[in-house]
């Protein structure tokens, strides 16, 4: 898990090779108050063995900083990684925190799963936040913007200059997220995007993943300028409905992620595995021809 600066922001990015994923660490100077945006449980799915590897990195640099961690927070239910926020929580005591909307991906991967024992209210998290709710770390005070249309529950994190964007948009070279899973939807995503692209032209947007298309080096963030110039899907389609027609084209030739299955009965109970059987193992299910 690769690490790297801004040094204009106190934001410090960590990359996991694994699932392209990047956990993002946020920190309030004054106060030493800190929260980590989208951490990694990292998972082999041929032995279906877990590791806390990734997440333990972040963690370490907390501790080597003298940090004060007092907030997970999770842009949307991730279908490509399974969430290190609950191994946290168990570590740290500090809470978790994810858009409102989340209880409306529960509610679908609950009845997808056939999980009668997963509560779809939300309550695995400590703190539904609903659109332009305010979150502070120490001093600095964020706010979530809805941004969906990947999933029908992806939020942005914005503070100050800085903005979390999930999966709503990746690098300007690599384009935009997927639109196929259940209650996604391209001209909604669209609509997203340009609710992000109307921050100011300066604001960073840090990245949830970055694919390296061509072996380029990492980028952990661009900006709304970038974006809105360079972006390969946004300068090819201008207007919603062109949008969601090449999304829905390029959708149908993509294979399911890796990860997600696994990643997404987890990551609805906030990175939480299902509780141990009377063998004391936990097990995940595969819904054979269901998707």
């Amino acid at each position: 898990m690769d690490t790297h600066t801004d040094t204009r922001t106190d934001v410090e990015s960590f990359f996991d090779p694994d699932t392209f994923t990047l956990t993002h660490l946020v920190t309030d100077p004054a106060s030493g108050k800190c929260a980590i945006i989208d951490p990694v449980l990292d998972f082999d799915p041929k032995s279906g063995r877990t590791s806390t590897k990734s997440v333990d990195k972040a963690l370490a640099r907390i501790k080597e900083r003298g940090l004060d961690l007092v907030w997970v927070l999770e842009t949307h239910v991730h279908a490509d990684h399974l969430s290190g926020g609950d191994y946290i929580r168990e570590k740290t005591g500090v809470k978790i925190a994810i858009g409102a909307n989340v209880c409306t991906v529960q509610k679908t991967f609950a009845d997808v799963f056939n999980l009668p024992d997963v509560k779809t209210d939300g309550s695995q998290f400590d703190r539904l936040l609903k659109d332009g709710e305010e979150i502070s770390i120490g001093g600095l005070t964020g706010y979530a913007m809805y941004t969906p249309g990947h999933t029908p529950a992806c939020s942005t994190y914005v503070f100050g200059d800085s903005a979390f964007i999930g999966d709503t948009l990746f690098a300007p070279d690599y384009g935009s997220a997927r639109c196929d899973f259940p209650g996604g939807d391209g001209e909604t995503l669209f609509n997203s995007m340009q609710r992000i692209l109307s921050l100011p032209d300066t604001t960073r947007l840090f990245l949830c993943h970055d694919y390296q298309p061509g072996g380029r080096d990492l980028m952990t963030h661009t900006t709304v300028a970038e974006q809105r110039e360079n972006n390969v899907h946004l300068t090819s389609c201008k207007d919603a409905a062109v949008y969601a027609k090449m999304r829905a084209d390029k959708d149908a030739t993509l294979s399911m992620p890796v990860l997600i299955l696994p990643s997404v009965q987890v990551n609805i109970r906030a990175g939480r595995l299902p509780a141990p059987e009377d063998n004391g193992t936990s097990y995940l299910k595969l819904p054979l021809n269901r998707l």
